[in-house]
């Protein structure tokens, strides 16, 4: 039965439009939906009404949802004429409902219900769904009014097809597995762009045929951004699932299935389900039993059951098909002993007779294997298998154990899980926005002093403080705000105490009171937020194990709220992946669709010995959103081969997908109490959406490019597959005049260091929760991704973005070099040119603009044939990494603070001193220059404010009587006059101007 409801909150409106002749209004709402109409009841006289009235709607077909529309309109009541009047609607799309704890109150703005209205203001509705089945739907209107006709809603005539987004279930059992299983298959509408056929008929291929050798591709068209060959981007042209890449362009080969941007891998397949009837290996009578898989060199082992004769493993392994050794397959159960494991029995299998399963096939019906002897004979006891061939498109691979992923022999079973690849989803970060306004009746315990009060705040390992008043009577204000992180599910209480500071070293806390996130309101606007008053509780020690509450009277009024409205960043804002507000009500359709596949490594710089000889074991991990994927580890391998394919949502272009290559140190036995090494970083990749065709599929070999404190160095290279597919070309282009931010940031701005210091409290909570996950996201992992370090100083970052400014301003240097050729008559006849060109703006002066958009566009049209056609990467020249200086580097790798010894730390002091001094008399010139325009009319230099009072006395007198065109051709005429009229002395201008005074004689 479906108890589905959509529940709407009328809660106010303000700011309305007077209708009814004397400046006011009698208004209603009326609620439109699924063919069910609602209405509110009359506030008369009243231009900002508050109704506070739910209403419940029944919703006939949930998987209809998305087509639907919601409607609230607005009306005055004439009640002696029985008619009413069109005050605006609000009308909301059913993809933007959220269930109910996701839910918070929005004033939506009132739009025209016809063309002639006349309508302002706001309504404020809190839109929900339920499916509690306690929650009885409202009674709808009658069919007919009684005094009131109503026009009938305006519905949607949108088809399903149109509606891209998956069938709405919010309220599912299997919700929280949704989440994390949505990262295999793309969907089956995008499919289609990467398949386009060349000419009339398409070329196909053998699926053993070579690749091309990679092609270098040159990123930057200046000579002077070019870095070495090898670390530069490298395109493919591999033979993937869907087919062959060439140029972006896929050509079908086979029948493309879900994994069209990877490889397709054949994998064997056993699934090792139970057994039943086990013999009795032990004096005792017991059997503590395991299974053993065996394929030539590689041999996979179940978890072991203590003293049961019936197990249940229900584990899988995987074992590359390219790589098999062998031509039989053995499995082979044992009996865990302490000093030698005893044989129970086997199971053989010829791999010539093991079947294919292609999905969407059912998954394989596992069967009862006898049990046989080393001998080959029949014995008690049967092991349940499933054993066939298939792909990394298998429902199976994510959860195998692979042949290419067993852990050395000095690992632990127990480490397993640390070498599977998973899906993880980022918690739900909220600002708390805390308004600490005022304490009263705050008493002490010594009364002979007067108290220094402060208060402060905290939430988890964040804690913020207000400024320190002294009070005589008890009662003190402050009136200061902070913001905090929190992230869903909320785990940490706000906790506010006000403390008095006794000495410089004791601070004694007077009060304090808890306050639940969950009970705190939320927000998606700008809305006022009621303060509070709120209870102070003081413990008092009774005993050592024993604490009473006693009353007390002391009291804090504060607003605190989750921002809704914001976007939460927890990366740098200059490679942000998301840049959604917290509220889900303001989420937009997505507008597109992100399909990675991660092919390959190679080259691999080994990251530790093992027998001897270097080797690593590596995984991927890519983040884009709330949505981080990591591969599986492949073991002991310097040219991995990982071939899978994760998709994403895409809700705006300028965002950006990172991927880092990261080897896996976890795989040995930890000490008791340990944390275990930290992962080593490979290297990482950022891709800029914005950058990319839609449609294209790019194939590319990504160097992986580190910079260490000895220099930078290339660790390899990263192959992979990326496509952007756009649901509508409109409304990606529409997201283009869309504001970055959400409204938030520009109604309520955040300082630049309260969001730098609010992002690190969000990395640091995204770390804690994904490192609690299994296995395990690792804090290293998670700072490197999000950059988490690179607010820190650094000589060669200050230096590279010097350069990046100077590269900026270089067009404006070459236009200014251009102009003094043509001043100095360099060039006589393009001199000439320019005169013309000259005369003819001046005399023409409403051809100025056309010519120079017409000149832009030219232009554009021209650096269209040498358009980049691959997506950018890290440039070790642009980073100014090749040429930075060892101490530099030292200095930038350097902890915070420093661990570095006194003299050099005094010697890299000296050397910012000598940079700082640099930059400080640039600008002071910069600001001499400007105070000299300011002073020229302040009569500071009385003779030149004269001066210049009478030159602008005649200068206005002589261009009120000669044509504008005349003084700008006499003037143009005059600066580019010829060498032979020149002197070698500076002008007359410019030597009034550098006579005038500035503040510099006010300075110490």
């Amino acid at each position: 039965m479906n108890n589905l409801k959509l529940g709407v909150e009328v809660i106010s409106a303000h700011d309305l439009a007077p209708k009814d002749g004397q400046g006011s209004v009698n208004a209603c709402v009326e609620l439109h939906f699924d063919h069910q109409k609602f209405r509110t009841t009359i506030k008369e006289k009243d231009l900002n009404p508050v109704w506070n009235e739910q209403f419940y709607f029944n919703i006939s077909d949930p998987s209809y949802l998305p087509n639907l529309y919601l409607e609230a309109y607005v009306y005055h009541i004439n009640q002696a004429s029985n008619s009413k009047s069109s005050l605006g609607k609000v009308r909301l799309s059913g993809s933007s409902f959220v269930p109910y704890p996701d839910s918070v109150a929005l004033h939506y703005p009132l739009e025209k219900q016809h063309i002639f209205s006349r309508v302002k203001g706001e309504l404020g509705l809190k839109v929900f769904l339920t499916d509690d089945p306690s929650v009885r739907p409202s009674n709808p209107l009658p069919a007919v009014d009684s005094f009131l006709s109503t026009p009938p809603p305006v519905r949607s005539h949108q088809t399903p097809d149109q509606f891209t987004g998956p069938n709405p279930n919010f309220f599912s059992e299997n919700r929280a597995e949704s989440v994390q299983t949505f990262h295999h298959l793309p969907r089956e509408q995008h499919q289609q762009h990467s398949t386009a056929p060349v000419g009339d008929q398409p070329v196909r291929y053998a699926a053993e045929m070579k690749s091309e050798p990679p092609r270098i591709v040159r990123m930057f068209s200046s000579s002077s951004s070019q870095q070495p060959v090898d670390f530069q981007l490298k395109e493919t042209s591999p033979f993937l699932g869907g087919g062959r890449v060439v140029g972006g362009r896929v050509i079908p080969g086979e029948k493309a299935g879900a994994y069209d941007l990877v490889e397709k891998m054949q994998y064997l397949f056993v699934r090792v389900v139970k057994a039943r009837e086990l013999p009795a290996k032990d004096l005792t009578g017991s059997l503590d039993p395991y299974v053993e898989v065996r394929l030539g060199n590689f041999k996979g082992t179940t978890r072991h059951f203590e003293k049961k004769a019936n197990p249940e493993w229900n584990e899988v392994f995987a074992f590359s098909r390219e790589r098999l050794q062998a031509s039989f397959l053995e499995v082979v159960v044992k009996d865990k002993d302490l000093v030698k494991d005893d044989f129970v029995g086997i199971v053989r299998f010829d791999l010539n007779e093991v079947p294919t399963r292609v999905p969407p096939d059912s998954p394989l019906a596992p069967e009862w294997y006898r049990l046989e002897d080393k001998k080959g004979e029949k014995i008690k006891g049967e092991l349940m298998l499933a054993i066939w061939y298939g792909t990394q498109a298998d429902e199976c691979f994510p959860y195998a154990l692979h042949s290419d992923a067993i852990l050395p022999p000095d690992s632990a079973a127990a480490l397993s899980s640390h070498i599977r690849g998973k899906v993880y989803h980022a918690p739900r970060l909220w600002y708390v926005r805390v308004n600490i306004i005022e304490a009263q009746d705050i008493v002490v315990s010594d009364k002979s002093r007067i108290p220094d009060l402060f208060a402060r705040a905290r939430i988890g390992h964040q804690i913020l403080r207000t400024k320190t008043i002294q009070s005589r009577t008890g009662n003190c204000q402050w009136n200061e705000e902070f913001m905090f992180v929190a992230a869903e599910p909320f785990e940490d209480h706000l906790i506010l105490s006000v403390e008095d500071r006794v000495s410089a070293s004791k601070e004694e806390v007077i009060g304090h009171v808890h306050v639940p996130l969950g009970s705190v309101d939320r927000r998606a606007d700008d809305r006022a937020i009621l303060p509070k008053w709120l209870n102070l509780k003081k413990p008092v020690a009774v005993d050592v194990d024993q604490l009473k509450e006693e009353k007390f009277s002391s009291k804090i009024q504060v607003r605190i709220c989750l921002d809704g409205g914001y976007h939460v960043f927890d990366e740098s804002t200059h490679y942000s992946s998301d840049l959604r507000p917290t509220a889900k009500q303001l989420w937009k359709p997505p507008i597109g669709l992100l399909e990675l596949g991660i092919l390959n490594a190679d080259g691999l710089h080994p990251m530790k010995t093992r027998e001897g000889r270097g080797t690593a074991d590596t995984y991927c991990v890519a983040k884009y959103g709330q949505k981080w994927v990591r591969t599986r580890t492949i073991i002991d391998n310097l040219s991995p081969r990982f071939n899978e394919q994760y998709t994403w949502d895409v809700y705006d272009p300028a965002t950006v997908l990172t991927v880092g290559v990261f080897d896996n140190c976890q795989l040995v036995e930890r000490v008791s109490g340990s944390n275990g090494p930290k992962d080593m970083h490979v290297g990482k990749v950022r891709i800029r959406l914005s950058t990319l065709e839609s449609g294209r599929v790019y194939t590319h070999t990504y160097p992986l490019i580190v910079l260490h404190s000895s220099g930078v160095k290339k660790m390899g290279e990263l192959h992979l597959a990326i496509r952007f597919s756009s649901t509508s070309t409109f409304n990606l282009l529409y997201q283009y005049s869309r504001p970055l931010l959400p409204k938030m940031h520009y109604a309520r701005p955040l300082l630049l260091m309260q969001q730098e210091m609010l992002r690190h409290q969000a990395v640091q909570i995204v770390a804690a929760r994904l490192g609690r996950m299994e296995p395990p996201l690792r804090r290293e992992v998670v700072e490197y991704m999000t950059d988490a370090h690179s607010h820190l100083w650094s000589m060669r970052r200050s230096k590279a973005n010097f350069f990046r400014l100077m590269s900026v301003f270089s067009g404006l240097f070459s236009v200014g070099k251009w102009f003094g050729d043509v001043c100095a008559w360099k060039n006589p006849i393009t001199t000439v040119l320019v005169h013309i060109l000259f005369v003819m703006l001046v005399c023409f002066p409403e051809l100025i603009l056309p010519t120079i958009f017409l000149y832009m566009f030219l232009i554009g049209l021209w650096n269209y044939r040498f358009r980049p056609r691959y997506p950018p990467h890290m440039n070790t020249r642009i980073s100014h990494a090749d040429a930075a200086h060892p101490d530099e580097l030292d200095e930038e790798f350097d902890t915070f603070p420093t661990s570095r010894g006194a003299e050099l730390v005094r010697m890299r002091y000296d050397r910012l001193r000598s940079v700082a001094g640099r930059i400080q008399t640039v600008v002071g010139d910069v600001a001499t220059q400007g105070e000299r325009l300011q002073l020229l009319l302040s009569w500071r230099d009385p003779r030149a404010t004269m001066m210049f009072l009478v030159f602008c006395l005649l200068a206005a007198m002589v261009l009120y009587v000669t044509p504008f065109q005349v003084v700008a051709v006499i003037a143009g005429f005059y600066l580019m006059r010829h060498p032979r009229f020149r002197h070698k002395m500076p002008s007359l201008p410019l030597n009034f101007f550098r006579r005038l005074p500035a503040r510099t004689d006010s300075l110490l």
